[in-house]
């Protein structure tokens, strides 16, 4: 019986565990630490769905001796999370450190997780793939409606795609351009029961993330101290007399116990819905309604290209504007983007757009 946790070991703009005295990305240092067994595949942070686009400040208080030796700085100090990584600037430029780190770390699995902001920006990763051949082996959407009690509240309310535009944006990408057989897709965002599994899975994603469920399920009552070490119930907290309220050995079984119940509640969706697997489960079986008095199938709400249709006809989709704005070489539009804002990407609008 393996007795050693499976780690995703994720990649964000701090490069803890494998930086320089700078801050920089260090090869060797990676290498070294992504091999291990434990380390079962690697994934590079683009942004989350609470703080899209934001970096972070962990309080030189929290920064006890276990946390510094793990990311690698000075104890007691404030540790910075940069809004942006200095690795890669381009779409291009993180295929190739992507590409890198798959070397790197004896070829296990490397991926990509973001929020998804501006629509040009996916379309600058899909061109990006195409141009150079590099895919990742997953990628990971994230909604705006992550969440973590250190969030910004502007940004959380208001920045970042809600996971459903997102995961279908992103599904979109991948198959117009004939690329989603390369790629795997997760999902995650506020997925806490089976409904959330199999309407997502439905949408495209291969797999759905969740933290906030099992934080629940361990004893979280969303004080949204996260940020100040006064966790009350132990789960995000350095301070040693507030961590004995975090009894491992009886959460950890109820941590398992929802982690079942949840999977045998998809199992029953999924049967209900008369397929076999959730692979199998379409967007026209999932039925939302819209207002008070109107029911529709997702499928009309969220319509899905056909495969190879941004490489055959970009024009004719609701991504033509967008995809003209893409470069490969960088993420900011090449052109006016005003009024691919207006046209038929509305359902899509959030926040900064």
């Amino acid at each position: 019986m393996r007795n050693y946790p499976v780690i995703v070991w994720e990649l964000g703009t701090g490069y803890f565990g494998c930086r320089d005295k700078q801050g920089r990305f260090d090869p060797k240092q990676f290498a070294d630490q992504a091999q291990i067994e434990q380390v079962k595949m690697t994934e590079i942070k683009l942004s989350q769905g609470a703080k899209p686009g934001h970096g972070g400040m962990l309080p030189g208080s929290k920064v006890t001796q276990e946390i510094a030796n793990a990311r690698q700085v000075p104890i007691h100090q404030d540790c910075l999370s940069p809004s942006g990584h200095s690795a890669f600037s381009t779409p291009i430029e993180l295929l190739e450190f992507a590409q890198n780190m798959r070397q790197l770390s004896g070829n296990k699995p490397v991926g990509l997780k973001l929020c998804v902001g501006m629509p040009h920006e996916v379309m600058a990763l899909g061109k990006a793939m195409l141009s150079t051949g590099i895919y990742p082996d997953f990628i990971v959407v994230d909604g705006a409606e992550g969440g973590t009690g250190a969030a910004p509240s502007e940004l959380s309310d208001w920045v970042g795609m809600p996971l459903e535009d997102g995961l279908v944006m992103m599904q979109n990408m991948l198959v117009g351009t004939g690329l989603r057989k390369h790629i795997k897709l997760g999902a995650s965002g506020k997925i806490y029961n089976g409904m959330g599994m199999a309407k997502h899975i439905a949408l495209g994603a291969d797999w759905c993330n969740a933290a906030r469920a099992f934080m629940f399920s361990i004893g979280c009552v969303q004080a949204r101290r996260c940020d100040k070490g006064t966790c009350p119930t132990g789960i995000a907290t350095q301070d040693p007399q507030r961590q004995r309220s975090l009894d491992i050995d009886i959460q950890s079984e109820r941590a398992a116990r929802f982690h079942a119940k949840t999977l045998s509640a998809l199992a029953e969706i999924v049967g209900s819905s008369g397929v076999i697997h959730p692979s199998e489960l379409n967007p026209h079986q999932i039925i939302t309604r819209v207002n008070a008095a109107q029911s529709k199938s997702i499928i009309d709400i969220h319509p899905l290209l056909p495969a190879n249709s941004l490489l055959d006809a970009p024009k004719d989709t609701a991504y033509g504007d967008w995809w003209e704005a893409a470069s490969p070489d960088t993420f900011k539009p090449i052109k006016d983007i005003t009024q691919a804002m207006g046209k038929t990407l509305s359902a899509h609008n959030r926040g900064h757009y």
